[in-house]
């Protein structure tokens, strides 16, 4: 009986061990997102992208959300996740703060992006080619602070053009979060001006979401830089092979259209240089760290 009991607690502790070991050897990537719109529509894209790269790496892929550009910033840089889907300013940072990591996908659209800028219909403002002056002394929100569409570009052209911070120019200045917000305060009149993503408004306004009779686009900046997908330096060279070819070789029409993006392409970390010296330009980023 003692032999028995003593072959089953052995076989018991072996079992264990073994699971122990299982659980330890289990390989999990993890990957983030800067949340530009609203959770519900980012909960649903980047489930459906964990699904994908997990067939693709042949290893467990989770989404991992956070609340803030900021906070997706921070996930980075403490390895909380290993790639991140980040806006060009946020990239930016995060490849500062993390040597060796590197920007190696981005949209087929994203060298060359747009900001709207948005107006309610009370405020008077009309669409035009030239920047549009008259929205000094309107209230206006930008997005997130740590957005590239949402904030970073959009300043950089009212500083250049009004000579002076908005904090100065506007009679009333906000930070949305993101930039389905943004075009809700702008819609409803609590903001008379925003700036916006111009593939975020393309998708609401497909969703049925924006009444052109309230809120309109009345000007659009000169294309540049944004979005990528960046990967820490201290990722295996077999996973980035397999997680850039993933990514490269997208074809799902609804895995694409979720972003919205045409296909990923080639991206590198030199492409972001003038996303880097803007921000270094109105002082979102210490050109001495």
């Amino acid at each position: 009986m003692k032999r028995l009991i003593s072959s089953s607690i052995f076989a018991a502790l072996m079992l264990f061990a073994l699971m122990t070991n299982a659980q330890t050897n289990t390989q999990v990537f993890t990957f983030t997102a800067i949340p530009d719109q609203d959770e519900a529509h980012l909960q649903e894209r980047f489930n459906k992208i964990a699904d994908y790269l997990q067939k693709e790496l042949q290893i467990e892929v989770r989404y991992i959300p956070v609340k803030s550009y900021a906070a997706a910033v921070t996930a980075f840089r403490n390895n909380q996740v290993q790639l991140a889907w980040f806006g060009g300013l946020s990239g930016v940072q995060a490849r500062r703060l993390v040597p060796g990591s590197q920007a190696i996908a981005q949209g087929y659209e994203d060298p060359f992006f747009k900001t709207y800028l948005i107006a309610h219909s009370s405020s008077g403002l009309e669409s035009g080619t030239d920047f549009p002056a008259a929205i000094a002394g309107k209230t206006f929100t930008f997005g997130s602070k740590g957005s590239t569409s949402g904030r970073l570009m959009p300043e950089y052209h009212i500083r250049q053009q009004l000579k002076d911070t908005p904090q100065n120019i506007f009679s009333k200045m906000g930070f949305s979060g993101d930039h389905s917000r943004t075009i809700a305060l702008v819609q409803s009149g609590a903001y008379q001006v925003g700036a916006v993503n111009y593939k975020v408004w393309a998708k609401e306004l497909a969703a049925g979401k924006i009444d052109p009779t309230k809120v309109k686009i009345i000007w659009e900046t000169p294309p540049y830089p944004d979005y990528q997908w960046t990967l820490r330096g201290d990722v295996s060279a077999e996973i980035q092979k397999k997680l850039v070819n993933a990514l490269l070789g997208m074809k799902d029409p609804e895995l694409l259209a979720s972003f919205p993006r045409k296909s990923f392409i080639e991206a590198s970390n030199n492409l972001y240089a003038p996303i880097a010296n803007t921000a270094v330009a109105i002082g979102l980023i210490d050109p001495k760290k």
